[in-house]
């Protein structure tokens, strides 16, 4: 049986304008907060609530109410909405900005989408390039010092200008590797002294990328490579190579500081030719030039042919004409050991024959002359597929840290997952121009993000493999589980912000450590020079 009890008529009078004014405070808010701009009918409904809310409740106390919120704003002030975004899922580190940067155009609208700028993110330092300057500098909570400017030797007859530029990381050692637009690998101190120059190909240097691949596909053994993509041409340089030599530049460095002699030594031979390092080279040009490329592992060998020992490397391209192309590039053991061999003995036997003719002859300086340099020849790559769609033209392309996925972005405005293994594409995003790709590892699950406390050491089982997406014209930064999961964060990012990410590290302490670092990215904003970590959580 129910019962039903007369309400009188003030109470649900009183209740009515309860929920006026609770609608009137919450529209108002919302629009205050999220700094929008209310349309006309909004402006209607809220003149409509004020004054029939000003009828009915006293003048003197909502005055008072709307006061107290003025307060309240002016004191805390109001967070804009990709501002409340940023705190929620990124972590400031510091700001970057000092006055040597207004010689990279900061300051201006837009100064880090200009595309002769180059940037390089290691743990500690930041590495920002023009055609013709090389600026290194710090953040505030991790103080470098005063920034490092270099000014490489440039030809200005080929009319030379700084192309790419990537760290290079080792256990105690860090340098910056510079490529050029003729074709030259530079690999730079922390000082801004040059250790290495060598010639690579003809050519501008498009990228350097240094990652981690196995050596063996039996054997779980890492592989440490830096390769160079350049137009139509991939090469590879083994990171134990260039480990020794810079081993051998910083300790005779500082012998030279210790021993007054070995420096006085030193500086009559400044002007020698630099340690040729052996690589492999290739031409992947069958299906037109490429705009970016990547070695993203180790392949099996084709069919029928016999059991070597040599290896087999994947090779990735995506240019104007095929979007997408796979080459097998074979691993020459046999020319590769040759070339070494010649590499060290020939500038060594050149080198004594010198000294020793000096020795006897007293012969001129001027008249020794450098010979030209000349690129090695190209090894074998194998056409595996293409993928043509015009006009559909590939421009970057994103590798993941084992190299299975690769990210490539269109002039379509597309954004293609591709499986490197089986070479497919296995997942497709639509409407994102100009957009920029990175992976990153996140703790996604529940149980992994329950976990998270001062004694606890995460694995990487408990990271989860996301594709972050920064699309400029939509101001977002978007956050994507792999391979077919659902989008896990969308943040307002400001406009003229740069997504980054720092070169692995080599190096067998970075791998025997007991805690796990997971892959991550990290936000640099152009306008106010902040730079911030997406947080690893969701939560």
């Amino acid at each position: 049986m129910i019962f039903l009890f007369p309400i009188p008529s003030h109470s649900i009078q009183f209740l009515l304008n309860f929920l006026r004014l609770f609608s009137f405070l919450f529209i108002f808010l919302h629009f205050l907060v999220f700094n929008s701009i209310p349309s006309l009918w909004q402006i209607q409904f809220l003149r409509i609530q004020f004054n029939s809310i000003l009828s009915q409740f006293n003048p003197s106390l909502l005055l008072h109410l709307i006061e107290n919120i003025l307060v309240f704003v002016a004191v805390h002030g109001v967070p804009s909405s990709s501002e409340m975004a940023r705190r929620a899922h990124t972590t400031e580190l510091g700001c970057i900005a000092c006055d040597d940067l207004d010689e990279l155009g900061a300051g201006k609208e837009g100064w880090l989408d200009n595309p002769n700028l180059l940037c390089a993110l290691d743990s500690h330092s930041l590495a920002l390039s023009n055609k013709f300057l090389i600026l290194i500098l710090g953040w505030s909570s991790h103080p470098y010092g005063s920034p490092v400017k270099i000014r490489p030797s440039l030809s200005p007859i080929d009319a030379e200008f700084i192309s790419a530029v990537e760290w290079i990381v080792f256990d105690d050692i860090r340098v910056l590797g510079v490529g050029t637009s003729s074709g030259y690998l530079l690999i730079y101190s922390l000082d801004g002294d040059l250790i290495h120059k060598q010639m690579v190909y003809h050519g501008r240097i498009l990228k350097l990328r240094v990652r981690v691949m196995k050596r063996d596909l039996a054997l779980d053994i890492p592989s440490e490579e830096l390769s160079i993509v350049m137009p139509g041409v991939i090469a590879r340089f083994d990171g134990s190579d260039i480990q020794s030599m810079l081993g051998r530049w910083f300790q005779e460095t500082r012998t030279k500081l210790m021993d007054p002699k070995e420096k006085r030594k030193g500086s009559d031979d400044f002007e020698t030719a630099y340690e040729r390092l052996p690589y492999q080279l290739w031409n992947v040009n069958k299906y037109g030039t490429n705009a970016d490329a990547a070695i993203t592992g180790l392949m099996p060998p084709p069919l029928m042919e016999f059991v070597s020992s040599q290896r087999y490397y994947c090779a990735v391209t995506v240019g104007n004409d095929a979007v997408i192309s796979a080459f097998r590039l074979s691993e020459d053991r046999n020319r590769s050991l040759v070339g070494a061999i010649l590499s060290k003995v020939v500038p060594a036997a050149f080198s004594t024959i010198a000294s020793v003719s000096k020795m006897i002859w007293r012969s001129d300086r001027r008249t020794t002359n450098k010979s030209e340099a000349r690129p090695q020849p190209f090894a074998r790559a194998s056409p595996v597929t293409c993928f043509k769609d015009p006009p559909r033209k590939g421009e970057k392309l994103t590798l993941s840290p084992g190299g299975t996925l690769a990210a490539i972005t269109d002039s379509l405005g597309r954004i293609l997952l591709l499986d490197t293994q089986a070479l497919v594409v296995v997942r497709l995003w639509k409407g994102y121009r100009d957009a920029s790709c990175l992976f990153m590892e996140m703790l996604v699950t529940k149980e992994s993000q329950a976990s998270t406390s001062a004694y606890h050491e995460h694995q990487k089982s408990d990271y989860c493999l996301c594709l972050v997406i920064h699309a400029p014209k939509k101001g977002i930064l978007e956050v994507w589980q792999m391979r077919t999961g659902q989008r896990l964060l969308a943040i307002r990012c400001a406009k003229g912000s740069k997504i980054l990410q720092p070169a692995h590290r080599f190096g067998s302490s970075m791998a025997s450590s007991s805690a796990y670092v997971p892959l991550e990215v990290f936000l640099l904003n152009g306008d106010s020079s902040q730079l911030s970590v997406i947080n690893r959580s969701l939560h």
